[in-house]
């Protein structure tokens, strides 16, 4: 038995040997013979690197395919079955009184069919964005490569090589974001809608859809708003004008820079004649006679107000139940129109007057009431010129403003106003901070210390009470951005935005309580069904200062202004609480003030964060706000300031107003004395004593409603040029 078993692991071992030595030797004949055929095509010399060259080269495109395959399977989620049909957020807004301000979105208008748009505005939109447009697929290659050669030649950007599929692509599914993703995605986009529609069908949705200034989307909807007249009736000249759009509407809009828009409707007549569309004699007469757009410039909108309540109505729209499907809604915002105008001439008028000397080119302003409803916002000195909003994205330092959630923390901590403090030297490692006068008080109390924006009291207050105290109330109060539990924290050494601080500082003027700020108060649909109401859908507020604390700490404002930092903020008829804000080479200026009726913060700064000329908090900032507020509380009842419950002092004079261009005295709401009230109370009632003499029977005065809205100022004597404070 064990012999039979060695002979056949003897014959298996013989088996397994002789097969590795057949596989081998026909796996060497099948080697050589393969060398020998690929012998016939070997390659020397400049044929083989080319044919190296071209096989690696097919290798790494196909691996590049797929990668940017991979990268634009996002963007096809967006192309559901629906996509063609989908309409997009179109709302118009009204202001407070129910006026109509604006409209923001796409109202899609697509009922001026492809054959009704004259024919020039076709040829005269095809020769500047895509003249290949009927030849290629979805990429213009060579466009491309000859907008390449162009800006490598000059350097910069001065030809697009996006194809109007792709410029439809973006405008439909992405974003404007200059990446090499997007314009991956946007590739692929053009590619997937060139299949999928006709040439005309891509063209008339271009048409419909892509964005041409003022609101409006669409060339018919252009048309309308800056030529009073349907599509179907522009001329050579409207055309070429509206062609011109397409680039950049923001810089070309006729309502913003006419010059500008009528050169790119010259570059764009020159493109039909390039293109072999139209001769120069076709041309000539749009070239004498440019167009005319409607005169716009008595217009006001509140753009900056408008953005910020649309991006609002975004957010609040994803909020709201499944069932509510529609998407054009009528939104009633809380925006005074009166104060916006105010406010816009005041900031226009300060860096108008005194942007020179103090070397600042830029502001924002935001007015709200207590529970947070905005009034009015300005997000920069021109709308026109630059669409970013300083009021609401621009994340500046805040300098001293920062300090009362320091001194708030304190009295939350058993402190209180009359607590003795020190304004002394102190230092933190390296860091030595010091006060604005590079001088110390000595023991002095706590309402004297902000009163007088010591740095080295704040500081001191940070390390006894603890930072992350004050950032923890200072996020519950309303700031949202991230907050650096730093050493030079307390004195404002973080980045905020204006209107997170004018909501924070509505904290104070809201007893205590927290605030939603909002510019949407009610929006419908188009049924005129709530979809969602303020006092009804809003958080509702909760108390983050204790009643007794709230009390002290918007007594000590109020004596910042009275007697502090912020006086050339006071008001003649209403107590005003706040705080000013200097930054360490004056690259920023604040003031963040409120009364009991309203709640505004005003910045001044460069876009560049270059240093201003000395200007501190106290300056032109506080004499905005004054500016603006004074006429905000013209003709409504005063309500007072929680805690502050002392007599409204009398002014020996008021504070200067700032000059405001194209405004009339005659038109500006007076504001009285409280003795100049009461005497033309007396007059009235010896008006009315008389009038029922002569007139039997009951008679009624007649008064406008606190709430109506009140007659726009229109002027104010020009102010000399303001003497700065040296305090911060």
């Amino acid at each position: 038995m064990l012999t039979r078993l060695r002979g056949l692991l003897l014959d298996f071992d013989a088996l397994v040997d002789s097969g590795l030595f057949s596989l081998g030797a026909r796996t060497r004949r099948a080697a050589s013979a393969y060398a020998a055929f690929t012998e016939r095509f070997n390659l020397t010399g400049v044929s083989r690197w080319a044919v190296g060259m071209a096989s690696e080269g097919f290798t790494l495109g196909v691996a590049g395919a797929v990668a940017m395959l991979a990268l634009a399977m996002p963007a096809f989620r967006e192309t559901s079955d629906d996509w063609l049909k989908r309409t997009e957020l179109a709302v118009t807004f009204l202001d407070r009184y129910g006026n109509t301000l604006g409209e923001r979105g796409v109202k899609q208008n697509d009922t001026v069919p492809l054959e009704d748009i004259p024919d020039q505005l076709i040829k005269a939109t095809l020769a500047t964005e895509d003249r290949r447009f009927y030849e290629h697929w979805g990429i213009d290659v060579a466009g491309t490569m000859r907008a390449f050669v162009s800006n490598a030649r000059a350097g910069g950007v001065v030809q697009g090589g996006s194809s109007l599929s792709q410029q439809l692509a973006k405008n439909l599914f992405l974003s404007n974001e200059r990446t090499l993703e997007r314009k991956i995605k946007e590739a692929f986009l053009a590619i997937w809608l060139e299949a999928r529609l006709t040439k005309s069908q891509i063209l008339k949705l271009y048409l419909d859809r892509a964005y041409l200034g003022g609101g409006a989307y669409g060339v018919d909807a252009a048309a309308r708003y800056y030529f009073g007249k349907s599509v179907r009736e522009v001329n050579l000249a409207e055309a070429a004008m509206l062609a011109g759009l397409f680039k950049a509407p923001s810089k070309y809009a006729p309502h913003i820079n006419l010059p500008a828009a009528r050169a790119r409707a010259s570059t764009v007549l020159d493109n039909l004649v390039e293109a072999g569309f139209m001769t120069e004699g076709q041309v000539f007469g749009a070239r004498r006679n440019p167009a005319t757009p409607v005169d716009r410039r008595d217009d006001e909108v509140p753009d900056f107000y408008l953005d910020y309540a649309f991006g609002e109505v975004k957010k609040l729209v994803e909020q709201l139940p499944p069932s509510v499907v529609e998407r054009n809604f009528i939104v009633r915002t809380g925006l005074d129109p009166n104060i916006q105008k105010v406010a816009d001439a005041a900031l226009e008028s300060s860096l108008a007057e005194f942007g020179r000397d103090y070397k600042v080119k830029q502001g924002g302003i935001v007015v709200m009431e207590p529970n947070g409803t905005v009034r009015a916002m300005v997000g920069g000195s021109d709308y026109g010129e630059s669409q970013f909003n300083r009021a609401t994205d621009a994340l500046r330092q805040p300098g001293s403003s920062f300090k009362p959630f320091v001194y708030t923390v304190a009295l939350m901590n058993g402190m209180k106003p009359s607590t003795m403090v020190q304004d002394a030297p102190i230092c933190l490692g390296n860091w030595c901070p010091q006060n604005y006068g590079r001088s110390y008080m000595g023991s002095i109390t706590l309402k004297t210390a902000l009163q007088h924006s010591l740095n080295t009291v704040a500081v001191r207050l940070a390390e006894r009470f603890g930072r992350k105290k004050i950032v923890d109330l200072a996020h519950q109060m309303g700031l949202r951005t991230q907050l650096p539990i730093s050493a030079p924290l307390p004195l404002g050494a973080a980045e905020v935005t204006l209107f997170d601080m004018t909501t924070a500082y509505a904290v104070f003027a809201n007893a205590g309580r927290s605030v939603y700020p909002h510019a949407v108060v009610e929006m419908r649909i188009g049924n005129g069904e709530v979809a969602w109401r303020f006092d009804r859908d809003a958080p509702k507020p909760v108390q983050i200062i204790p009643t007794q604390q709230l009390n002290d700490i918007n007594d000590m404002l109020n004596n910042v202004v009275e007697n502090g930092t912020g006086r050339r903020a006071r008001l003649v008829n209403s107590k005003v609480a706040g705080k000013t804000g200097t930054t360490n080479a004056y690259r920023d200026a604040w003031f963040m003030g409120f009364t009991g009726n309203y709640v505004a913060g005003v910045w001044f700064g460069n876009d560049d964060y270059a240093m201003m000329n000395k200007m501190t908090g106290g300056t032109l900032p506080a004499m905005t706000w004054q500016k603006v507020m004074a006429y905000a509380h013209q003709g409504i009842e005063i309500k007072p300031i929680p805690g502050v419950t002392t007599p409204i002092p009398k002014l020996d004079e008021p504070p200067p107003l700032l000059n405001v261009p194209g405004l009339a005295d005659s038109e500006r709401p007076v504001t009285l004395s409280p003795r100049s009230a009461e005497r033309l109370a007396g007059l009235e009632r010896l008006f009315k004593d008389a009038e029922t003499k002569l007139v039997p029977g009951p008679t009624a005065s007649i008064a406008a409603p606190a709430d109506a809205p009140r007659p726009v100022p229109t002027a104010a004597p020009a102010t000399p040029m303001p003497t700065p404070v040296r305090r911060n």
